[in-house]
């Protein structure tokens, strides 16, 4: 039932003839929210736009529908597009990433069973700790002779899977030989979790928080301090519908704009909440909301919150620059952690779609170059320096090591 609250601050969607209808498609996550506040606030309206938003339950749904050009735009895992291009699991697509949404907004958990049993797993900000801890219990688990953890991303091609396995890999866990991971779509995370189905899961909010608050499951981690600044959805489209109707996605951006800027003012947290929690769009409780909103993580049932600075961004400007314009070194970054783990082999179609994927130019035609664009490094927890100037560096380093080892250059 919506509230009378929500009622008041959502405006009319004008259906008049002048608008340019978008259909764009989306995931029940807290960060689908610019797309949200841009229609339901009237700022795509203001733009000339009227946008259908479309609820999928996987992301596998969101790539098929939009390689096959049922929708405009999509929200879509940062990693996607250049997978698109490369035609990983799909057939190839000519998919760019004009904008970024959010940096953020995922957390790894674990059942309440496997975090029983170890009495010390480290800080949501310590990496190493906790996977040190997991990498104990791994190894206890292979000396008894028992299965291997259950250990669940959302996509094979997004920054959950590649977080996850960066972190293992740092910890001295072979996430293709110590674990098994699986897929898991994120509304049903909580429920494989319960099941038993997983042990453990890198989702985005509000999935972990809602694994807490049915005591299913703890949070670890908040992958932020694995990957810092890490773009993690960013806004999908064919090159066709960017080379077409120039006008409509630049107008889409401008809406992206003002809506991020809102939702980015502390003051609009409880509004947003109540938005998101409607049953057509994320549909969880306001109160579970508010924690990934606010960087206020409940890692235990009744447990004190913990405050993660910039768990979840969706506008501003951050330590790697203007957060929603796509920068060339994070697509550079993506490609290559799929050449790390086998997932494409040629490296310089890799790194071609990277470059063709997370080009700045619409942004910078949009909203003009930024006066600081930041530093064109990536640098994990582990300490290595991933740089746009030389991206087969890093790759050569951490494939010359025996796996899983981490690189040090």
């Amino acid at each position: 039932m919506v509230s009378d609250d929500v009622r008041d601050l959502v405006r009319p969607r004008a259906t008049g003839g002048s608008l340019e209808r978008l259909r764009i498609g989306f995931i029940p996550l807290v960060d689908c929210a610019p797309l949200v506040v841009a229609r339901d606030l009237g700022f795509a309206v203001e733009e000339g736009l009227a946008l259908d938003l479309v609820r999928e339950t996987s992301w596998a749904n969101i790539r098929d529908r939009i390689v096959l050009g049922h929708f405009d735009a999509a929200h879509m895992l940062a990693p996607m597009p250049l997978a698109a291009r490369l035609g990983l699991g799909h057939m190839t697509a000519p998919v760019v990433a004009p904008w970024v949404l959010n940096q953020g907004g995922n957390s790894l958990a674990v059942s309440a069973a496997l975090h029983a049993e170890a009495a010390d797993w480290g800080g949501l900000a310590d990496p190493a700790a906790v996977g040190a801890t997991l990498a104990r219990l791994v190894a206890a688990r292979a000396a008894r002779g028992e299965p291997p953890l259950t250990l669940a991303s959302v996509h094979p091609f997004s920054c959950h899977e590649q977080q996850m396995r960066h972190w293992l890999a740092a910890a001295g866990v072979d996430p293709d030989v110590d674990v098994n991971l699986v897929v898991v779509p994120p509304p049903y995370m909580v429920d494989a979790m319960s099941g038993g189905a997983v042990d453990g899961a890198c989702v985005g909010a509000p999935w972990p928080s809602l694994a807490v608050e049915a005591e299913v499951g703890r949070i670890l981690l908040s992958t932020g301090a694995i990957w810092p600044s890490t773009p993690e959805k960013v806004l999908g489209v064919r090159e066709v519908f960017a080379e077409r109707r120039p006008d409509a996605l630049a107008a889409l951006l401008r809406a992206l704009d003002r809506a991020g800027a809102w939702i980015e003012n502390p003051e609009n947290r409880g509004a947003l909440a109540a938005l998101l929690a409607r049953p057509d769009v994320v549909g969880v409780p306001e109160a579970v909301l508010m924690r990934s909103l606010s960087g206020e993580i409940r890692t235990a049932p009744n447990g004190p919150p913990v405050a993660v600075a910039d768990f979840l961004r969706f506008h501003g400007v951050g330590a790697s620059g203007p957060i929603n314009r796509p920068r060339l070194v994070d697509g550079l970054w993506f490609a290559a952690q799929m050449l790390r783990w086998g997932q494409t082999r040629d490296r310089a179609a890799a790194f071609a779609a990277a470059r063709a994927a997370f080009a700045p130019d619409v942004f910078d035609r949009v909203f003009g170059p930024p006066a600081t664009a930041g530093v064109e490094e990536v640098v994990p927890f582990d300490g290595s320096v991933f740089s746009a100037a030389d991206p087969q560096r890093w790759l050569d380093a951490v494939l010359a090591r025996p796996r899983p080892g981490a690189p040090t250059v």
